[in-house]
């Protein structure tokens, strides 16, 4: 420990009392780049991959400092390894982002909710998909949480618009130009429609359950977003979250869920509704 504390007060001192104008300049731009870097990628799902390597290169900073030589061996193996790992597996939003730098693309930002509004939006969002599913009308709507889709809303067509039951209705109207694909919602904004979602390859999914299904599925297993679907044969509202079908929605449980969602409550109060309805109903998978 007395090693660790020597070593902390020497880059301490070399960090406030050694640098040159050389060195100002060179932490000034690695800052910056980090900080465009992580502004570029904080509205895809790359910003949570880029979290997880900082925790990594910190584990591996401090297991040095520790002098855990072994623990030490194996997070420089994996950083190394998956850097390239990294550059394979992001490249469309790598492309993007160097596209954006050269653009001088100008980042989205998104506005906080008030009560009133929020109650507006689950009024306006349930009524909407409870319209929808009378009708039979295939509806697909994804709520954007805390990682980013800006990836999957570029793959749409753009409408930045206030939240809207007619809309969402209007949207989805079969024969129409943007009926096909997904509504991308972030916070009060609907973003795009006609966005292309990756499709589930789990084993499990029932038959019965078509690619729109899968397409909610997907979504949530590689994020955080809650995922509301309406079935065009049936008329079944189903919620797809962190991997997981649930299917048989009403009022009530469409309520929670929003709610869930617009006033921050406890999760705990939808999803008690949500599996009073599985077990009502029977429609689970």
């Amino acid at each position: 420990m007395q090693t660790l504390w020597t070593q902390i007060k020497t880059v301490l001192w070399n960090v406030f009392n050694r640098p040159t104008i050389t060195d100002i300049l060179d932490i000034f731009i690695v800052a910056f780049l980090l900080y465009e870097l992580l502004m570029l990628t904080k509205e895809t799902r790359a910003s949570a991959v880029l979290k997880g390597l900082a925790m990594l290169l910190l584990a591996s900073w401090v297991s040095d400092l520790l002098g855990l030589t072994a623990l030490n061996w194996v997070l420089l193996n994996v950083v190394n390894n998956g850097a390239l790992v990294l550059v394979i597996l992001f490249q469309p939003e790598l492309r993007k982002a160097l596209e954006q730098i050269g653009r001088g693309a100008l980042r989205d930002s998104s506005h906080p909710t008030d009560q009133e509004e929020s109650a507006r939006i689950i009024r306006e969002v349930t009524n909407s998909i409870l319209s929808l599913s009378r009708r039979r009308v295939g509806a697909l709507i994804v709520f954007e949480q805390r990682i980013g889709l800006k990836d999957v809303i570029e793959t749409g067509t753009r409408i930045d618009s206030r939240i809207s039951g007619a809309l969402l209705e209007n949207i989805f109207e079969p024969n129409t130009p943007l009926h096909d694909g997904a509504v991308v919602i972030r916070s009060t904004q609907i973003m795009a429609a006609a966005c292309i979602l990756s499709l589930s390859e789990g084993k499990a999914i029932s038959r019965e359950l078509g690619t729109r299904h899968r397409a909610a599925l997907g979504i949530t297993e590689t994020t955080d977003a809650v995922t509301l679907i309406v079935s065009e044969e049936t008329g079944i509202i189903s919620l797809a979250r962190e991997g997981r079908l649930t299917r048989h929605l009403d009022r009530t449980a469409l309520e929670a869920v929003l709610s869930g969602m617009y006033h921050q409550r406890d999760t705990s109060l939808w999803a008690t509704l949500l599996e009073k309805t599985k077990r009502r109903k029977g429609g689970a998978v």
